[in-house]
């Protein structure tokens, strides 16, 4: 663009200075942190002994499926009854097509997915520009992590591979395939509906009414299309074990709350108490700190609403996407759940960045504040509370 003088003229043969090129590093470095990773977990498949817990109910349960089975009560594992989605049995049962059942290629493919998973949620950071390029490596540090993927060939990486690849998909503005694919997670492992909250949230932020209607409707097409062979057969036993939103976990395998007693641990109140305190540190969060801008939560849904009472807001409204990369962060922050189980972690271990440095001002120190984060999940799925009085003992 031509510069204006001091009488309003362009300055003849002046031009602006030219744009900084955009910095690479990010990128380059991302792309050197996937070579390593790659290399760490081939060598983590090669020597590292393969950790025997869900992968022989996993290959008993498509066993059942692939021979027939369409009542959701009678397909079994070793370790019990199946209770997830339909989609888990697709993959999975893909998964035994291509491994014939055994460990070891499917460990290779569990290593891939491990690195897929990576590079969308190094792609998410690098886009929104979170952390300094060379902090991109805290990503990598989960020793955890890494044994959900390869040794323990858990189901919790394909719903998390899904659901960051839906986020990615929602930061480049394409809603109604990222809810399709969100809806794919959900598919794998219903624990994913604790994303739900903050997607809704952002829908509402970015599209209009109709299209999150439609949008919607087509993550409820997946479902129904997914689990046609059971809901025609089957329907009651397939939604009151799919989708059981009253299971009761094994405190055997319980991390955080092992120092609950057992009985309380399994109780209705409990459950009712962590759900509504769930529910309420959403609501308050909400509307004092996301939605603060727009007036509080409520009204925020009242104003939405009420400008899609005209039907020409309804049809032609359009989205509001300029902040959406910042906003990306309510997928992560509006999650608030209570792990149970250690591999629940890959749940939470993408956020660990986005929670240090929104939630503090100073990057070096939002930095030692991930990794202390890092060391405590690392220690509590490790070690249960209820073990920490016998280990200070001990030292």
């Amino acid at each position: 663009m031509a510069r204006v003088g001091k009488h309003g003229a362009a300055a003849a043969g002046e031009s602006s200075p030219p744009l900084p090129p955009p910095d690479r590093r990010p990128l380059h470095f991302a792309a050197f942190l996937l070579l390593a990773d790659a290399a760490l977990v081939a060598l983590i498949v090669a020597f590292v002994p393969y950790t025997k817990i869900d992968w022989d109910a996993y290959m008993a349960q498509v066993d059942a499926f692939v021979e027939g089975e369409r009542d959701y009560t009678k397909i079994e594992g070793d370790t019990g009854p199946l209770v997830y989605p339909a989609g888990f049995l697709y993959v999975y049962s893909a998964i035994k097509l291509l491994t014939a059942g055994q460990v070891f290629p499917a460990q290779i493919l569990f290593g891939v997915l491990y690195i897929v998973n990576l590079s969308l949620v190094l792609l998410m950071y690098v886009k929104t520009e979170v952390l300094p390029w060379w902090a991109l490596g805290l990503l990598c540090l989960s020793k955890r992590v890494h044994s959900i993927f390869v040794l323990r060939l858990f189901n919790d990486c394909f719903a998390m591979t899904f659901l960051h690849a839906a986020m990615v998909l929602i930061m480049y503005h394409k809603w109604y395939l990222g809810l399709v694919i969100f809806s794919a997670a959900v598919s794998i492992k219903m624990n994913v509906l604790l994303f739900a909250p903050s997607l809704l949230l952002l829908m509402l932020k970015a599209m209009s009414i109709k299209g999150v209607f439609f949008a919607l409707l087509g993550a409820a097409a997946l479902q129904v299309l997914l689990g046609m062979p059971f809901l025609l057969s089957h329907p009651v036993e397939y939604i009151s074990r799919a989708f059981n939103l009253g299971r009761v976990f094994i405190h055997f395998w319980s991390v955080n709350f092992k120092f609950v007693p057992e009985k309380f641990f399994v109780s209705k109140e409990l459950a009712v108490a962590l759900l509504v305190l769930h529910l309420t540190t959403l609501l308050v969060f909400a509307h004092y700190k996301w939605l603060k801008h727009e007036g509080g939560l409520f009204h925020f849904l009242h104003s939405r609403f009420k400008d899609a009472t005209s039907i020409g807001q309804l049809i032609f409204a359009k989205p509001k996407l300029s902040t959406l990369n910042k906003e990306l962060q309510f997928f992560f922050t509006l999650t608030v759940s209570f792990k149970e189980q250690d591999h629940f972690i890959s749940w939470c271990g993408a956020l660990l960045e986005y929670l240090s440095v929104h939630c503090l001002f100073v990057t070096a120190v939002a930095i030692h504040s991930h990794l202390h984060l890092v060391w405590l999940m690392e220690l509590t799925c490790r070690v249960p509370l209820c073990q920490w009085k016998e280990m200070k003992k001990q030292y």
